[in-house]
């Protein structure tokens, strides 16, 4: 039976759909656990008016697996769209395109990773929002708020979306949601990655766990050492620009 934060949410999607106009929701499913969830929600809020969208890009197999576990147990239909193809083509043409362009300042190796990594979420973003415009659907983005509020994610990629139904919970919140949902334990348990690259974990990149983060969130700066105290607060200051709309200059 479903919890009265299931149906909250699943009436709260519902009503987007609804003030849009839109017949139901497409979701990018990447194996993990918060787009299992929202899924599952968007199932819900419009039964069979759901598409899970399966968009590899050097991507582990597992993730696309479990994926399919997920839209299996459910019967959420799936569209699978490889995009390593245009990935490569792509990124060959903008290495080109850069190559003898001045480099005034020194990069580290992960900065030097992320240009490239993050094409791939915003490869996703865009064949999502064609899927969805041509179903005239929503897209359902699966950010919650540990990573939202770190800029954990990729500016118009997997943050382009039409409603963030997962938003406002936090990663520990989300985990009690997806086993009041059912959702499979290996996909609840497994360790959360954006997928960037292989290998590529949340809590690696960070450079602490989501359990310090909600400690800081939930009890205040004293809760976790100020070396991590810091870190998040640098993260969040560097990120401001991500949960804000463009800023636009006065005529003035």
């Amino acid at each position: 039976m479903a919890t009265p934060q299931v149906n909250k949410l699943a009436s709260w999607l519902r009503e987007r759909a609804q003030e849009a106009g839109a017949h139901g929701f497409v979701v990018g499913l990447s194996g993990g656990i918060d787009s299992a969830v929202v899924a599952r929600l968007c199932q819900m809020a419009t039964p069979n008016r759901v598409l899970g969208v399966i968009l590899p890009c050097y991507s582990h197999a597992q993730d696309e697996a479990d994926a399919y576990v997920l839209a299996d147990k459910y019967g959420i239909a799936t569209a699978r769209v490889d995009l390593t193809g245009t990935f490569d083509a792509l990124t060959g043409e903008l290495h080109a395109a850069i190559k003898g362009a001045p480099q005034s300042v020194h990069v580290t190796d992960i900065k030097q990773q992320l240009p490239e990594a993050n094409i791939k979420p915003r490869l996703r973003m865009a064949s999502l929002y064609f899927i969805a415009n041509s179903l005239n659907y929503l897209v359902a983005g699966t950010g919650n708020r540990s990573e939202i509020t770190l800029g954990y994610f990729t500016k118009y990629g997997d943050g382009g979306c039409d409603v963030l139904p997962i938003g406002a919970l936090l990663k520990s919140e989300v985990r009690s949601l997806a086993r009041s949902l059912g959702i499979p334990a290996k996909i609840i348990d497994k360790a959360p990655s954006a997928g960037l690259w292989i290998g590529q974990t949340d809590e690696a990149e960070m450079g602490f766990t989501y359990d310090d983060l909600e400690a800081y969130l939930t009890k205040g700066p004293d809760a976790v050492p100020k070396a991590t105290a810091d870190r998040i607060e640098q993260l969040r200051r560097v990120s401001d620009h991500k949960r804000a709309l463009p800023p636009i200059a006065p005529t003035e």
